[in-house]
C-alpha cells in the first residue's frame, strides 16, 4: 500500500513536468504540421491541375466537343449539387439562398463565371503558351488589389520582394524556351481572364472578411455557386452554341461520359480548392495555389 501511495506521488509530481514536456513537443510540431497540410494542399490541386489539362487535352479535339459555356454551367452545377447533398445527410448545415448576400457576392460571381469560361477556352483552343504565362501574374495582381480594397498590405516587404523574384524568373525561363503563334484572341483572353480572375478572388476575400461571425464558410460558398450557375444559365440562353451541345454529345459512349465526368469532377475539385482558400484565409493564398505548378515547373526545369 505504501509503495503504491509513493508510486502515485511520484507521478503526480511528474505531471506538470509531463505536460510542459507535451506543449514544448506541440510548439515545435504544429508549424511542421502546417506546412506539411499546405504542401499537401498543394500537391493535390497540382495533381488536379495536370489531370484536368489532359482531360481537357483529350476530350474536347477528340469528340469535337468546344461547348465551354455548358461545360463551366455543368462544373458550378455540381459544387451545387454536392453542398446539397452533404446538406441532406446531415455533414453541414446550409441556410436558405440569401438574396442580399448574393448580391454582394454578385461582383466576385460574374468574374468568376466569366473567367471559367475563358480558362476553358484556354484549355481547349489556347496552345501557344501565352495563357498559363499571363496567370503565374496572378498572385501579383492580387496583391495589386488588395490596397484599393482595403484589403491592406502584406507585412513582410521581402517576402513581396521574393514571390517577385520568383514570378518574374519563371516567366523569363518560359519565354526564352519561346512561344508558339500567338493568336489575337489569346492576346486579349489571357490577359482579361487574369484581370477578372485576381478581382474575384480579391473581392471574395473582402467578403468572407466582411461577412466573418455572421455568415459561415459553407453559406458563403453555397450562395456564390448558386449565384454563378444562374449567370452561368443565362449566358447558355443566350450563346448560340448551347442547343448543339446537347445534340452534338456522344451520350452512348461511355468513353465520352468518362472524359465528360472526370473533366467536371477535377475542375470542379480545382474551384472548390481555390474558392475554400479565398473564404478561410486570403485572396493571395488562393492565387499561390492556383499559380504554383505554372511557377514551379519551369524553375525546376532550369535546375
Amino acid at each position: 500500500m505504501t509503495v503504491g501511495l509513493r508510486r502515485f506521488g511520484s507521478f503526480v509530481c511528474c505531471a506538470p513536468a509531463l505536460r510542459m514536456c507535451v506543449c514544448e513537443v506541440s510548439k515545435i510540431l504544429s508549424p511542421l504540421l502546417l506546412y506539411s497540410a499546405a504542401l499537401l494542399f498543394v500537391v493535390l490541386y497540382s495533381l488536379a491541375d495536370q489531370l484536368h489539362s489532359f482531360v481537357c487535352g483529350v476530350f474536347i479535339p477528340q469528340y469535337h466537343y468546344p461547348y465551354i459555356v455548358p461545360l463551366a454551367l455543368m462544373q458550378v452545377l455540381v459544387h451545387v449539387l454536392a453542398l446539397l447533398g452533404v446538406h441532406a445527410v446531415g455533414l453541414i448545415h446550409l441556410e436558405p439562398f440569401s438574396l442580399p448576400l448574393a448580391e454582394r457576392l454578385l461582383l466576385p460571381a460574374v468574374c468568376g463565371s466569366t473567367q471559367s469560361v475563358l480558362a476553358l477556352w484556354a484549355e481547349s483552343e489556347a496552345h501557344s503558351g501565352l495563357y498559363p504565362l499571363t496567370a503565374r501574374l496572378l498572385p501579383l495582381l492580387s496583391l495589386a488589389w488588395g490596397h484599393p480594397l482595403g484589403l491592406g498590405t502584406p507585412r513582410y516587404f521581402h517576402l513581396t520582394c521574393l514571390l517577385m523574384a520568383v514570378t518574374f524568373t519563371s516567366m523569363s525561363v518560359s519565354v526564352r524556351e519561346g512561344l508558339h503563334t500567338v493568336e489575337i484572341q489569346e492576346c486579349v483572353y489571357s490577359p482579361l481572364s487574369l484581370l477578372l480572375h485576381s478581382l474575384s478572388l480579391t473581392w471574395l476575400s473582402k467578403v468572407a472578411r466582411a461577412e466573418q461571425g455572421h455568415t459561415s464558410t459553407f453559406d458563403l460558398y453555397y450562395t456564390l455557386t448558386v449565384t454563378q450557375s444562374l449567370l452561368l444559365a443565362l449566358l447558355c440562353l443566350l450563346h448560340p452554341h448551347s442547343l448543339p451541345a446537347i445534340a452534338q454529345g456522344s451520350w452512348h459512349s461511355l468513353l465520352f461520359l468518362g472524359y465528360l465526368l472526370a473533366l467536371l469532377l477535377l475542375g470542379a475539385l480545382q474551384r472548390l480548392l481555390v474558392d475554400i482558400t479565398v473564404l478561410r484565409i486570403s485572396a493571395l493564398a488562393a492565387a499561390l495555389l492556383h499559380s504554383a505548378r505554372g511557377l514551379a515547373v519551369p524553375l525546376y526545369n532550369l535546375l
